[in-house]
């Protein structure tokens, strides 16, 4: 049974300390109000484990992947074209959030900025992406952490198709903007940090990148927008928000990365609520 003590103190947000529910300010790190709601909730507590948030985006991905071939598929999927199979129609992917400069700025459909993400035109497209998220994940929340990895994904893939939107790039998905920002993460990691291990990280990050502009160049329907400025907002965030080595993870950390899953999970239940509606209404 939790005595009234133990119920009446709690782990600082910030420095996850023991103090006072009620405190007006952390005693160890001057959190402000370290007891309020808005800095103690499930979501601020429940950020430690990367392997699981991994998971969960890559689960996330499969799901609207198969919700939007279940919508309707394209007519491109016969094709003897390999990035065509198994894809899913452009009105489904339309209908659950696919992105670029008629959606955004026609439609007025800002939330698609972040549903795009989570959205894939054929199956070897998110193979790809997936099989990247799963590499490259573990490193950037080994140096970066948890909360800072969700931003750096959330954030760059809102930014790499804002940018690809405003060079008028119409339509477009994938969770290749948020991928390159976790390259252009590491790559400012990997170049800030030196080191042997630093130089390692670099170069081999560089390599991904130089490949992914080479394919981009030679490959149609190819968002190199998307691409590069996904990576050089990724850069720009671990450049803000700083590394572990030389920034230890505090709140505002966490508040951001809060911020985040809030934004992407309303975006995603519209997303969902739009292919609901589209089924119903056929």
């Amino acid at each position: 049974m939790t005595s009234p003590a133990n119920r009446s103190s709690l782990l600082c947000p910030n420095c996850r300390k023991l103090v006072s529910r009620n405190a007006s300010a952390c005693p160890y790190c001057g959190l402000k109000n370290p007891g309020s709601l808005l800095k103690d909730n499930f979501l601020t507590r429940g950020m430690g484990d990367g392997q699981q948030i991994i998971r969960i985006i890559l689960m996330v991905n499969i799901a609207f992947f198969v919700f939007s071939l279940l919508l309707g598929f394209s007519s491109r999927m016969f094709s003897s074209s390999p990035f065509s199979f198994l894809a899913p129609g452009d009105r489904s992917l339309l209908v659950l959030g696919s992105t670029g400069t008629y959606p955004v700025f026609y439609l007025g459909r800002w939330w698609t900025l972040i549903s795009a993400n989570y959205l894939h035109g054929s199956l070897l497209h998110i193979i790809f992406n997936m099989i990247a998220l799963h590499q490259l994940g573990p490193l950037i929340v080994r140096e970066y952490g948890v909360p800072r990895m969700i931003a750096i994904y959330t954030l760059s893939g809102v930014a790499g198709f804002l940018i690809s939107s405003l060079a008028g790039v119409p339509f477009t998905i994938g969770a290749s903007a948020s991928v390159c920002g976790m390259i252009g993460a590491a790559l400012y990691y990997g170049k800030s940090r030196g080191g042997t291990y630093g130089e390692a990280v670099f170069s081999q990050l560089l390599g991904w990148a130089i490949s992914i502009a080479i394919f981009g160049f030679f490959v149609p329907g190819i968002n190199n927008w998307g691409h590069g400025g996904g990576m050089v907002a990724g850069a720009l965030v671990g450049l803000l928000l700083g590394y572990r080595e030389r920034k230890k993870e505090g709140y505002l950390h966490k508040a951001l990365a809060t911020v985040c899953i809030v934004a992407t999970a309303g975006a995603l239940l519209l997303s969902v609520y739009n292919g609901v509606w589209f089924i119903l209404s056929r």
